[in-house]
């Protein structure tokens, strides 16, 4: 690309201090979402040892399902019976403050437990904040990704052509700086779909309102133009699944039913939503919906409505990863650690420009290092069955803060805090062990420890590295 020097200085200004206003801040979502793309395996991995099957009865869940709307003491506006699928083999009833799991009888048993699993999808979602500030806070960082994908390709023209530079052994800064480029160029299309999914979510309401504004229409009626209106049913005792999931079958043969959801459920008129998913779709799912009897009564028309209420119900599945089982989850995961990666580097390098240094240049990998150790330590907390939660998550973070700051040096900062972080990885996987026997060594729970203890067994090869490193370089200097 062949720009004014005038725009490139501009734009790598520009680029430099917006990327140092956010960095922090985008550092926390982009490592939390790397995660939480795994949710329903965490969800698992919280709590092994439930029998797991992605077979069920239509007329047992049924009779399950109806003796769960029965129950005064369960009975909120919205009561659901989610379906096993493969990513998550367990059939669950929930209603809007908590849910239950359903043994081979189709009946709630024990209580679903997954604090920690909460914990990280509340840091990515909402920063902790409270959930509408925090949503919108989270999707304006993704507005400003994308301006910084943008103005970082405008700041460095030969961005592309040198798509595989790198400068090993050329000192940090510059290991920093390709590393940075390089992973900015091979995960700039991945970005911007994260950046723009991710604007979405939050900016939702502010668009409500805005479009109640311009157009003069109500709250309500912009929504249901998305979502759909509410059928007028003459509700019922009971919900008849089994004619609906018949009724389905005739509609659609080729949907998977992954959920059906009662709404207006402590009123007379409820109706219910089965709501399934269309093989090569990325709508999450097609709403039918039903009267208590298991009338149909149409469908939503997120499979085939007008292209904006297809787009809202894309969303989700876009961002996350949730489209092509465990494969489209790694490669969510591999860029979304690049992307983690491209915050820290940037960093990086403007601490190494830096003419000074200071506190900052301590603070930083102690945010960097420090946040990873404190998410596996409210692991721990959580799977010694003690309360974790939002002080527990930044009280920890604000004593790896600290101890970098007293190590004095950065690379004794990293080597301190990248070492505890390697030792609660294995102390993790070993109080899992011990508190779940033969349940961690299967399934989800298997997998989960296994990258606990791979990720504690890279942390500990780097540390070798940088320390041959550093010795070579003292070396050098002696000698010279």
């Amino acid at each position: 690309m062949k720009l004014s020097q005038g725009l490139v200085r501009r734009s790598l200004d520009g680029h430099g201090w917006l990327g140092l206003l956010v960095a922090a801040l985008m550092f926390v979502v982009c490592l939390s979402g790397t995660i939480a793309v795994f949710y329903p395996e965490l969800e698992r991995w919280e709590q092994p040892g439930v029998a797991e099957s992605t077979a069920w009865d239509p007329a047992t869940l049924e009779a399950g399902f109806n003796r769960f709307l029965a129950d005064p003491e369960r009975l909120t506006p919205h009561m659901s019976l989610y379906l096993p699928t493969a990513d998550f083999p367990r059939t669950r009833m929930a209603n809007e403050e908590a849910a239950w799991l359903v043994g081979a009888d189709g009946f709630p048993g024990e209580r679903e437990r997954h604090p920690y699993t909460h914990l990280l999808t509340n840091v990515h979602l909402y920063l902790t904040l409270p959930q509408s500030w925090g949503m919108i806070l989270v999707s304006a960082l993704g507005a400003l990704l994308f301006a910084l994908v943008v103005s970082g390709f405008l700041a460095h023209p030969r961005l592309v052509r040198d798509a595989f530079l790198f400068r090993w052994g050329r000192g940090d800064r510059l290991e920093q700086v390709d590393l940075h480029n390089r992973l900015s160029v091979w995960g700039a299309p991945f970005y911007l779909v994260i950046a723009v999914t991710g604007a979405w979510f939050g900016l939702v309401l502010p668009l409500v309102g805005t479009a109640t504004a311009l157009t003069g229409e109500s709250r309500p009626a912009i929504v249901a133009s998305v979502f759909g209106e509410e059928p007028q049913a003459a509700g019922g005792p009971r919900a008849e699944l089994a004619r609906a999931f018949a009724a389905l079958e005739a509609l659609h043969p080729a949907a998977e039913p992954i959920s059906v959801t009662v709404h207006e459920a402590d009123q007379p008129d409820r109706f219910f939503e089965l709501s399934a998913r269309h093989p090569e779709r990325m709508i999450w799912s097609e709403n039918y919906r039903f009267d208590m009897q298991g009338n149909y009564l149409g469908r939503v028309g997120f499979s085939d409505g007008g292209f904006g209420r297809q787009v809202a119900y894309s969303m989700y599945r876009l961002h996350f990863g949730h489209f092509d089982g465990l494969a489209s989850k790694l490669l969510y995961a591999a860029l979304g650690l690049a992307l983690t990666v491209v915050s820290a580097s940037g960093v990086n390098i403007w601490l190494a420009r830096r003419s000074r240094r200071d506190a900052l240049d301590l603070l930083w990998p102690g945010l960097v290092w420090g946040f990873p150790f404190a998410l596996v330590a409210c692991a721990l907390l959580s799977t010694a069955g003690l309360p974790v939660g939002t002080p527990a998550l930044w009280g920890t973070t604000g004593l790896a803060l600290a101890a970098a700051v007293a190590a004095g040096d950065v690379r004794r900062a990293r080597h301190w805090l990248r070492g505890a972080l390697a030792a609660a990885c294995i102390a993790l996987v070993s109080l899992h062990a011990l508190r779940h026997g033969a349940s961690s060594l299967a399934g989800a729970a298997l997998g989960g420890n296994g990258a606990l203890l791979l990720t504690a067994l890279l942390l500990a090869l780097g540390g070798l590295r940088e320390r041959r490193s550093a010795s070579t370089t003292a070396s050098l200097v002696l000698e010279s």
